[in-house]
């Protein structure tokens, strides 16, 4: 049995039995379905995907409710998830006709040569629950609009959420073209190794992203992983600090700060650390801290108590190494019954010798470093096993495009964070994973070339 602890009061929200006794059928169906699906022309499937995203998009109020119950997230906020969720499909779907056309080649008259691109087959797509939507559109729009069928397996922590897409989907697409299981992490693995799985998108640990790379060692097939994460920001000295702060707050604890771009780490030019300091605590206090549920709160609970425990500890380890906290916790009114509203922190004396500048935190929690030029925020930034986005802040695009082609990461900022543009590649460097989802560059992924070479006369 699954259950879902919800994070607003730590009770059972949901229960669902496992799925393990449908796997065999569930990805013989998708088989099936997915040799009918992929005989459609492009503009055929971009048509009914739209139409599958009209259909999610329209059940707006019960969704919202359902997701701020399930992971805590206000549920003043959400309304932002449906809308990326919406940006995104809509993108991919827009140039879905474009990239997946054939790539003539002219030779002779006597000749018809062409590259097709043909679809994978049945693509099995694990997401999370920190922005479960968000993620999930990622990977499952761009893989039917290729003639791939899906199998979503969400979260434990978000199982309404398969179950949302998959009642859309019913009602807009062939049978079968989309399907979810509810899965442990055991049965997740057999399927991502059954030789009948084609592609595999996952998001999540970088413990969990190696087991699935191993489940696939017996066959030959592509993947996209997003792991782990440690993103850092860079402000210059001669940034606008009123927008620079302000951006990087939200970027620092917006959904708690659980989001996989969120900012973990700043390092700040010396020159205006005491006022970036000043003014960056002064935003957080901003935050009212509550119940997700009241329209006022604009910062929930961290999803699961053993997430606020290690958030906790980590702070904790940094404070016993000389870190300094300069949020007072007792300004905040919060259910302090429940140990996972966190109070947006921010830490000060920090280095790499702490785990909180160096590790994962994924909670509602950043540390502020003075350096001293742009060398030592270079050195700084890449001193991490991840590298999924990094960020600078300065007026000069000049110095922005040479820090980035510096600093190894996926995706380079200029006086943004926190945010995926569906016309880019999402990809990461070292710990954080391997692939690619969006841009056009994913239909490239998620299809295989295969090559006419025809002549017309013996």
């Amino acid at each position: 049995m699954q259950k879902t602890i919800t994070p607003i009061d730590n009770t059972v929200y949901v229960k669902r039995e496992y799925h393990s006794g449908k796997i065999e059928q569930t990805i013989s169906n998708s088989i099936k379905a997915q040799k009918t699906w992929a005989a459609l022309e492009v503009k055929e499937r971009v048509k009914l995907l739209a139409n599958f995203v009209k259909d999610f998009l329209s059940k707006d109020e019960s969704i919202s409710e359902e997701l701020s119950r399930q992971i805590g997230r206000p549920i003043s906020q959400v309304a932002g998830e449906l809308n990326g969720f919406k940006e995104r499909a809509d993108y991919m779907l827009s140039i879905a006709e474009k990239k997946l056309k054939n790539i003539e080649v002219i030779k002779d008259g006597n000749f018809k040569s062409y590259i097709k691109r043909r679809p994978l087959g049945v693509v099995f797509v694990i997401a999370p629950w920190n922005y479960p939507y968000l993620v999930a559109v990622n990977s499952i729009i761009p893989a039917m609009a290729s003639g791939n069928t899906v199998i979503l397996k969400h979260s434990a922590q978000t199982p309404l959420c398969a179950e949302q897409l998959y009642e859309s989907a019913k009602k807009t697409l062939p049978k079968d073209v989309f399907n979810y299981l509810h899965l442990n992490h055991e049965d997740s693995l057999k399927v991502v190794s059954d030789k009948r799985i084609n592609f595999v998108s996952f998001t999540g640990s970088v413990k969990a992203g190696y087991d699935v790379q191993r489940a696939t060692h017996t066959k030959f097939i592509d993947m996209a992983l997003e792991l782990g994460g440690k993103d850092p920001a860079y402000a210059r000295h001669d940034c606008d600090l009123e927008k620079t702060v302000e951006n990087l707050v939200d970027g620092s604890f917006f959904n708690s700060g659980q989001s996989c771009c969120g900012i973990e780490r700043i390092y700040v030019d010396e020159k205006i650390y005491g006022n970036f300091i000043e003014l960056f605590a002064s935003k957080t206090y901003n935050y009212n801290l509550g119940n997700p549920l009241n329209k006022e709160t604009n910062l929930g609970p961290v999803v699961k108590l053993s997430a606020a425990d290690f958030i906790l500890n980590q702070v904790n380890s940094a404070v016993g190494k000389g870190a300094k906290k300069i949020i007072d916790e007792s300004k905040f009114d919060f259910p302090k019954e429940h140990k996972n509203y966190l109070v947006p922190q921010v830490l000060v004396d920090v280095n790499h010798d702490m785990s909180v500048m160096t590790e994962e935190t994924f909670g509602p929690c950043v540390g502020i470093m003075k350096v001293k030029d742009e060398n030592e925020a270079i050195k700084l930034m890449n001193d991490s096993p991840y590298g999924l986005t990094a960020s600078i802040w300065t007026k000069d695009i000049s110095i922005a495009e040479k820090i980035g082609n510096q600093v190894q990461t996926g995706t380079f900022f200029m006086n943004r964070c926190d945010y995926l543009d569906p016309a880019l590649s999402w990809t990461g460097v070292k710990e954080t994973g391997k692939g690619c989802s969006l841009s056009e560059i994913a239909y490239e992924k998620l299809t295989a070339p295969k090559s006419f070479h025809l002549r017309k006369e013996q």
